[in-house]
């Protein structure tokens, strides 16, 4: 009885797994295509009307006005009255790392202390993810995925959205490292009778100097020869020799001016400014230093009793005008769910400022730069990745965002997931009566 009741979950769970189980990721670009008619919206500032892209073997092979008198290669697709994206790109993302918040065994976004660079949230990530999939039907293919919690969370890869596994996934592997910085002040924990406005961190100053002791105690193992491999400071080497970015969470203008002061203190070349919530305060600051921001999600509400009310709207404008180069995150309550909304967040801005182009580069262009993929992703050019997709019309409007074909390294990808046959399920339910 015993190995019949194991024959019978056994079963049961390999018949429900096989209904639920994500779309299988699509085989290798094998046969040219051309896209035709539609209005490409390159993401790097420009637009062409009436356009014409073809690509091969995972790359953009050509891409200019359909009026153009040249061959078109493969299979052509009209696309007349619709739009084409680059893949909009999500950073600092926890998708993957975390499938049902209430269920403990699927949370794996952090580790355990306080120091924790070597921790690599790459190997980690789920690719078979009910909630990543859940991402393509709005145009979010690619994302860098980042750890959480300590002072030094760890460190983030960039990933594409369809693949078997995370090797497949792996556009970028362990590219930066991601620190807390202490914030200047604190709300009282009402739950426990204490006064809930902002006060002092009275600790900030040892917090601070905690971060300096350890990036010193790691310099210096970079520069000497351990006979004891310390996997924490050999994480933090590429932090000292460029070739790995400094993500800073941080939010207060003090904070963001000290985190700064202390990157060009250890000579950290490659240094991002993660939140920033106060950061149009000291974008000159910013801009001097050439530091972008990856910005805290637009859709939520002032923090401080004296901001405007429309604050969080129109951050990234202030930020853009004065020349720092901005990228929308989706932190935050519900974070996985609502980094569908990405493309949405940038539509906000454009009521508020900035035009649809410059909306548009804060989640193609810009934070392809950021995380150091631009000379593949984040915009359409020849010879980078056929990573786009045909929208029905305005993709950062959610009215008019209907994606009809994706692609990610130039294959089709599925567009099917959970939500789309639960919707196909219950739309004919109700058509029926």
């Amino acid at each position: 009885m015993k190995y019949f009741n194991l024959y019978i979950a056994c079963a049961c769970l390999l018949f429900f797994g096989s209904i639920h189980a994500q779309q299988t990721p699509a085989k290798k670009q094998s046969k040219a295509l051309s896209i035709e008619g539609a209005t490409a919206h390159l993401g790097n500032g420009k637009v062409i009307e009436n356009a014409l892209i073809m690509f091969n073997e995972g790359k953009i092979t050509f891409i200019g006005s359909a009026h153009m008198r040249i061959a078109r290669i493969g299979k052509v697709i009209d696309a007349k009255g619709k739009h084409v994206y680059p893949g909009f790109i999500i950073p600092n993302s926890t998708l993957g790392l975390v499938e049902i918040d209430a269920v403990k065994a699927s949370d794996d976004d952090s580790e355990i202390g306080t120091w924790n660079p070597n921790i690599r949230s790459l190997i980690a990530y789920n690719a078979e993810s009910k909630v990543v999939e859940s991402m393509r039907p709005n145009g979010v293919l690619l994302g860098q995925i980042t750890p959480r919690g300590g002072r030094i969370s760890g460190t983030s890869s960039v990933v594409q959205f369809d693949a078997w596994n995370w090797e497949d996934a792996a556009v970028k592997t362990d590219e930066g490292i991601h620190i807390n910085w202490p914030s200047n002040f604190s709300r009282g924990r009402s739950w426990l009778g204490e006064d809930p406005g902002l006060k002092m961190n009275k600790a900030y100053a040892d917090q601070v100097k905690a971060i300096e002791d350890y990036f010193n105690n790691a310099k210096a193992y970079s520069k000497a020869t351990p006979s004891i491999t310390n996997l924490a400071y050999e994480a933090l080497k590429g932090i000292f020799d460029g070739s790995k970015k400094l993500y800073v969470n941080v939010n207060d203008e003090k904070g963001i001016i000290d985190a700064v002061n202390f990157s060009k203190k250890n000579n950290i070349a490659n240094t991002v400014i993660v939140g920033g919530q106060d950061a149009y305060k000291v974008a000159d600051i910013l801009t001097a230093n050439n530091i972008p921001v990856i910005l805290n999600r637009v859709h939520s509400r002032p923090n401080q009793t004296d901001d405007d009310y429309d604050l969080p709207y129109k951050t990234a404008k202030l930020l853009v005008d004065q020349g720092v180069i901005v990228a929308l995150q989706a932190n935050g309550q519900m974070e996985r769910m609502n980094t569908r909304n990405l493309p949405f967040y940038a539509g906000t801005t454009v009521a508020h400022g900035l035009t649809k182009a410059q909306a548009l580069q804060l989640i193609t262009l810009n934070p392809a730069k950021i995380l150091g993929i631009d000379a593949m992703y984040g915009s359409l050019e020849t010879g980078k990745s056929a990573t786009l997709f045909i929208s029905e019309g305005d993709a950062l409007d959610m009215r008019t965002n209907i994606i009809s074909h994706a692609f990610i390294d130039g294959r089709l990808i599925s567009l099917e997931t959970h939500q789309t046959e639960l919707w196909k399920r219950y739309s004919e339910k109700h058509q029926s009566n």
